[in-house]
């Protein structure tokens, strides 16, 4: 288990790092007029090819996350685990790159582009950091204490109430879509929204991990 930990964090890393190079060739395409750490809104229009590659690149990445959380584990529920340490180990270090490189974020409240499909997700950058966090801290978990021939300790409401709270933390991330799109500068952004998903989401495995304790 230590060495699957290991290899999975490289690879997150190193995804991670490729991941933010693609930004900084993005920021130099679409803001040659500005530096590197300047503001990203109100988002510049690009041509088709560009959005439609960019489009294609963010579909290929979900996928390569799954692709190694399916070589990795073949248990369901350490699959998803797999995927959450990956992705979340992935974008933290996605920022800390950017900041290594670029300076940017300045600050945690910056805002973000997050993805484009299937409208533009935005969000301070201090929203998805706390989404990356408890991701990571609640597959860490999973991956060392449940065997793979141990029995679910999750039942269906428990993953349904997951859903639920996963469903508030997207919604608040499309809080700001069509404006967005449309070129314009986000509004504020709902942390009474995300909030409500992130805490309870946290919350509630916090609960069902204890009780299974």
């Amino acid at each position: 288990m230590r060495r699957l930990l290991a290899w999975l964090t490289l690879w997150s890393v190193a995804f991670g790092v490729a991941e933010a190079a693609v930004v900084v060739y993005l920021r130099r395409l679409c803001y040659p007029d500005q530096p590197l750490d300047g503001p990203l809104f109100p988002l510049r229009l690009v041509e088709p090819l560009v959005l439609g590659t960019e489009l294609a690149r963010e579909a290929a990445t979900l996928l390569m996350l799954l692709g190694v959380a399916f070589l990795a584990e073949r248990r369901p529920l350490r699959r998803f685990a797999v995927f959450a340490l990956c992705f979340g180990a992935w974008d933290l270090v996605y920022y800390a790159v950017l900041k290594l490189l670029l300076g940017w974020p300045a600050s945690l409240l910056e805002w973000d582009v997050l993805f484009l499909i299937p409208a533009p997700w935005a969000a301070p950058v201090l929203a998805p950091v706390l989404v990356s966090l408890a991701l990571v801290a609640t597959a860490l978990p999973i991956l060392r204490r449940i065997d793979a021939d141990a029995p679910a300790p999750f039942s269906p409401r428990d993953w349904c109430i997951e859903a639920g709270c996963g469903a508030l933390i997207l919604a608040s991330f499309l809080w700001n879509a069509v404006p967005v799109a449309r070129g314009e500068l986000p509004g504020a952004f709902p942390w009474w929204l995300f909030l409500a998903g992130w805490l309870g989401g946290v919350a509630w495995f916090a609960r069902r991990w204890q009780a299974r304790r």
